[in-house]
């Protein structure tokens, strides 16, 4: 079955079989957008007028489906390559992070968020993996390519928590590049509950370029008291700068909440603007920011309790068989963008999902 909510009105039908073939069909030459599948290779590519934008993929050793990487339209990489295809000079911190991601620290007490090939054996137990399960659609186009997945949400034990399904829509022009994902996750035959917690739940781990300046080494703990370490680096064209839809700026934006934020710098001698949007129909919207220096970039709705100090609390909880759906875009700019025409692009989503 799948399941589609449209303004607000939730439509249940069946799927025909055929369905996953007939979207998957090779490119016709005139789309522009281009969404091919390879099973065997476990991933899908994204191309744009004839350019790589990214690819959606789920190797074994990433504990989640993930795109990676992620391009401009001039085809300049803006996602960290560690772990997956590692670069001289960026970061080995924090294995999770890779590319772009949606998961959640807290799941019924399971850790979906920090899971990876680093976790020591006594603390697999308390982690959860999200496996891909099919493609439904694959569609290439002439404005927009689009990819429609399931996967589960498992405990240890390979219980499934969640069912999800997602749809990206791709896009671009010759200044942009952008990603839409809507996400629906389901409950099977218990309740969950998504306890406030600091990390989650769209996650853009970002090239050092786009990182602030460290002056320092500094260290990191998350909910099972796991320290990393994130070391002092040569600073040399690092320059990457958040804003928020609320006049946040650097690492002021931090913990605060927004409609949108902005991460903007130059690679290399290219200007850049990465810009999250948050839907007014999401949960917890505004999103909090859990922006950080060292290149995490993630919208985080369901940490209220964390980010107020204590003032807020939501723990977002569904029965069975309940459903609850999280719709962001990514935008990808060749440009410092400016406030003005950040709000312009955030308002042309909303109003693309009412």
């Amino acid at each position: 079955m799948r399941i589609f909510i449209f303004a607000r009105t939730l439509i249940v039908f069946g799927v025909a079989p055929q369905l996953a073939f007939f979207g998957a069909a090779r490119p016709h030459p005139s789309d522009r957008i281009s969404v091919a599948v390879n099973e065997e290779q476990r991933r899908v590519d994204i191309a744009i007028d004839g350019q790589p934008f990214t690819s959606y993929r789920w190797p074994e050793s990433i504990a989640k489906p993930v795109l990676y990487p992620l391009r401009t339209a001039k085809g300049t990489i803006i996602t960290r390559g560690y772990p997956l295809e590692p670069r001289p000079g960026e970061r080995v911190d924090h294995p999770h992070h890779v590319g772009l991601w949606l998961n959640y620290e807290s799941v019924n007490g399971i850790d979906f968020w920090n899971n990876s090939e680093a976790i020591q054996p006594q603390d697999a137990p308390k982690m959860g993996t999200i496996r891909h399960r099919s493609i439904v659609l694959a569609k290439s186009g002439s404005d927009e390519g689009e990819l429609e997945v399931e996967a589960d949400w498992l405990n240890y034990e390979k219980k499934v928590l969640l069912k999800e399904h997602t749809r990206y829509v791709f896009r671009g022009g010759p200044d942009f590049r952008s990603v839409d994902r809507i996400t629906t996750l389901t409950t099977q035959d218990e309740k969950v509950v998504f306890a406030d917690a600091k990390d989650g739940m769209l996650g853009l781990r970002v090239v050092r370029a786009l990182e602030a300046p460290s002056e320092k080494p500094e260290k990191f703990t998350d909910a099972s008291g796991r320290v990393t370490t994130v070391a002092k680096l040569d600073n040399t064209g690092v320059n990457g700068v958040y804003l928020t839809s609320e006049g946040k700026n650097g690492e002021a934006a931090w913990g605060t909440r927004g409609r949108w934020c902005n991460l903007s710098g130059k690679i290399g001698e290219e200007p850049v603007t990465i810009s999250i949007f948050d839907h007014p129909m999401n949960p917890g919207f505004p999103t909090y920011w859990h922006a950080r220096g060292y290149g995490l970039f993630a919208a985080n709705p369901l940490g209220e309790k964390v980010f107020s100090n204590g003032k807020e609390e939501l723990n977002l909880t569904l029965a069975p068989g309940r459903s609850v759906t999280f719709r962001y875009r990514v935008l990808i700019s060749s440009e410092i963008a400016a406030v003005g025409s950040t709000e312009a692009a955030y308002k042309a989503f909303v109003a693309a999902y009412h």
